[in-house]
C-alpha cells in the first residue's frame, strides 16, 4: 500500500531549493550562465567546476515529495525526466551529448529519478539509457596507400575512438547522474558516476565534460564557494575508473586484422584534481587549473604516488637519473594539466574565458617556458548581452574556438613532417575517454572547431542561428602526408537553427543544423586529376531536440 502511495505522491510537489544541475544539462545551465552576466546569479560560483548548486526556484530541478509519514530532516524530490533525440542522415556528427554515440540515424537518451537528503547525507538516483541505430557509414579509407592507413591507426591505436560501436542497435543503461556524499558546510565526500565539467567552456572543455559517459569515482570537492581571506576557492579531487570501448576502430575487419593493436581488457585507474580561485580584490574574475592521470590498472603500484599522482613533481627529469626517460615511459602513466580563467562582467553583461592545456611532462621548467606550445590544446571564448528593451528580450551574442592540433614546432622536435601524437591520445595508456568517447572534447582526434551563436532570448525561450566550423583530424591528415596529394583537408561547414520553448511544465530545446562536408573522409570526386584536385562533398541534416518535463502539478 505505501509503494502506491509513494507513485501518488510524485504528482503532489512543492519546491526543493538547493538542487544540483547535472554538467551540460540542457537549457538551465545555460539560464543559470546568463543570469551571471546580468547580476542575477543563483549560484555564486565560477562554473569553473560543475555540476553546479542553484537556488533559482524559477526553473525547479526538483520537487519535494509528501510522504505519507513524516522523518524529520528528511526531504526526497522527484527529478524531471530528460529526452535527447538526434536524427542524422549520412555520417555521424555532434558531441557534447551524455554518451549518445557518434553514428547517422536515429538515437535517444532518457534520463529520470530522485534526490534525497537526510541531514548531512545527500543521494540522488538518475540512472541514463542511450539507444541508438548505429548504422553504418562511408569512409573511402580503403582508397589510401597502406602507409597513409598506418597513419590513421597509430592514432586509434594510442587512443580509442571507433567509428562505430559494435554491429546492429546500440542500447546502453547506466547509472547516470547518480551519487551518494556525505556534506559539511561547503564540501562534500563520496561516491558518484556523474559526469564532470572543469573549465570555462561552453561548448568544449579540455578535460571532463559531459561528451562521453559518466565513470564511477571517489570524489571530495566544494559544493559552493569556500569563503577565505585571500577570497572564494573552488575544488575537487577524484578517484575513478575508465574503461575502453572494446570495438575495433574501422568498420573494415580486414583492416583492423592488419593494423589494428587490441585493447587489453583492463580498466584504466584516473586521478584528477582541480582548484579555482576567485581573488577577494577583483570580483568576477575566477583562475584556475587541472590535473590529471590515467594508468592502466596493471601498470599501476601501491605507493602513495601510485594513487595520488596528482601530488607528483611537475618535471619529468625528477624520475630517472640518467636522461633516459624509456623505463618511465614504459609505466603508461598519462598527464594533462590544464590553467583557465574567465572574467565576468555584469555592467557590461559579458563573459571571457580561456583554457590551456599541455598532456606532456616537461623534462624541466626551463623546457616548458621555451617550448610552452608542446602536446598542448586550447580553449577561447565569449558571452555577451544586449537588452532590447522595446523588445523585452535580449540579443545574446556567444562564441568558442576549441583547437587540438598539433604545434608546428612538431616538425624541429620530432625531426620530421609527420609529427607526434594529439591531444586525448596517448601510446601506453591509449586515449583519456570512457567507452570509446572522449572526456573531454568531443569533436573529433586532432580536430578543431570554430562555434558562433546568434540568438533573442527571454527566460527559458531562445531563437537563433549557429555557424560552426569544423576541421577534422587535422593531425592525421599531416602526419599521413596528405598535403603532399590530391587529398584536401576534410572540413565541415554547418548552419543551425535553434528554438527553446516552455510549455507548463515541459521545457523544449531544439536544433536544426545543415552540415556541409567539404573533402568528406578526404574522398577523391572521380573526376580528379593531380593538376586539378577535387575533393567528394556530402552534405547532411541533423535534428534535434531536447524535452525536460517537471513533474508538479502547477
Amino acid at each position: 500500500m505505501k509503494r502506491y502511495l509513494l507513485i501518488l505522491f510524485l504528482f503532489f510537489s512543492i519546491d526543493l531549493l538547493g538542487q544540483s544541475i547535472p554538467a551540460g544539462y540542457p537549457i538551465l545551465e545555460e539560464i543559470q550562465r546568463r543570469n551571471q552576466l546580468r547580476a542575477a546569479d543563483t549560484i555564486g560560483g565560477s562554473f569553473l567546476i560543475r555540476p553546479v548548486l542553484t537556488m533559482d526556484t524559477l526553473y525547479r530541478v526538483s520537487q519535494e515529495l509528501e510522504l505519507p509519514y513524516t522523518v524529520e530532516g528528511l526531504e526526497i524530490g522527484v527529478l524531471p525526466f530528460v529526452n535527447t533525440t538526434r536524427i542524422l542522415t549520412g555520417r555521424p556528427y555532434g558531441w557534447a551529448d551524455y554518451g549518445l554515440i557518434p553514428n547517422p540515424g536515429f538515437q535517444t537518451y532518457v534520463s529520470g529519478g530522485i534526490q534525497a537528503k537526510y541531514k548531512f547525507l545527500n543521494l540522488t538516483i538518475r540512472p541514463e539509457l542511450v539507444l541508438a541505430q548505429n548504422a553504418g557509414f562511408q569512409t573511402g579509407l580503403e582508397e589510401m596507400s597502406d602507409s597513409e592507413i598506418r597513419s590513421r591507426f597509430l592514432l586509434w591505436n594510442y587512443g580509442d575512438n571507433p567509428e562505430r560501436y559494435g554491429n546492429g542497435v546500440y542500447f546502453r543503461p547506466w547509472w547516470g547522474q547518480s551519487k551518494l556524499t556525505f556534506q559539511y558546510g561547503a564540501f562534500e565526500i563520496g561516491g558518484s558516476t556523474e559526469n564532470l565539467w572543469w573549465g570555462p567552456g561552453q561548448f568544449n572543455a579540455l578535460t571532463f565534460s559531459n561528451n562521453a559517459q559518466g565513470f564511477p569515482h571517489w570524489t571530495i570537492n566544494t559544493t559552493k564557494p569556500a569563503k577565505t581571506f585571500l577570497g572564494n576557492i573552488e575544488l575537487q579531487m577524484i578517484m575513478g575508473r575508465l574503461q575502453n570501448s572494446g570495438f575495433d576502430p574501422s568498420q573494415n575487419d580486414e583492416l583492423n586484422d592488419r593494423f589494428f593493436n587490441s585493447f587489453s581488457g583492463d580498466s584504466r585507474y584516473t586521478n584528477a584534481i582541480t582548484f579555482t580561485w576567485n581573488p577577494k580584490w577583483v570580483k568576477g574574475f575566477y583562475f584556475g587549473f587541472s590535473r590529471t592521470f590515467q594508468q592502466y590498472n596493471a601498470n599501476r603500484g601501491n605507493s602513495f604516488y601510485d594513487w595520488f599522482p596528482v601530488f607528483e613533481g611537475f618535471q619529468k627529469k625528477n624520475f630517472f637519473d640518467d636522461g633516459n626517460s624509456v623505463d618511465f615511459d614504459a609505466n603508461g602513466r598519462d598527464q594533462t594539466i590544464t590553467l583557465f580563467g574567465r572574467l565576468v562582467v555584469p555592467q557590461t553583461k559579458s563573459e571571457l574565458y580561456f583554457e590551456y592545456g599541455r598532456r606532456d611532462h616537461a623534462f624541466t621548467w626551463r623546457e616548458y617556458i621555451l617550448n610552452p606550445e608542446h602536446a598542448r590544446a586550447f580553449i577561447f571564448g565569449f558571452n555577451q548581452l544586449f537588452n532590447v528593451p522595446e523588445w523585452g528580450k535580449s540579443i545574446q551574442v556567444r562564441s568558442e574556438i576549441t583547437h587540438q592540433q598539433e604545434s608546428i614546432n612538431r616538425y624541429v622536435r620530432y625531426n620530421g613532417l609527420t609529427g607526434g601524437i594529439t591531444w586525448h591520445t596517448h601510446t601506453p595508456a591509449r586515449g583519456f575517454v570512457n567507452f570509446g568517447q572522449p572526456l573531454g572534447v568531443g569533436i573529433g582526434t586532432g580536430s578543431n572547431v570554430q562555434t558562433v551563436e546568434i540568438s533573442l532570448v527571454e527566460g527559458v525561450e531562445k531563437m537563433g542561428i549557429l555557424f560552426e566550423r569544423l576541421a577534422n583530424n587535422q593531425d592525421f591528415y599531416y602526419k599521413a602526408l596528405l598535403q603532399f596529394t590530391e587529398r584536401k583537408p576534410w572540413v565541415d561547414l554547418s548552419l543551425g537553427f535553434l528554438y527553446d520553448k516552455q510549455f507548463k511544465n515541459l521545457l523544449l530545446s531544439s536544433k536544426l543544423q545543415i552540415i556541409h562536408a567539404r573533402n568528406y573522409q578526404w574522398q577523391l570526386d572521380p573526376a580528379s586529376t593531380p593538376d586539378f584536385p577535387k575533393g567528394k562533398n556530402l552534405t547532411s541534416v541533423m535534428g534535434q531536440a531536447s524535452l525536460i518535463y517537471f513533474w508538479n502539478r502547477d
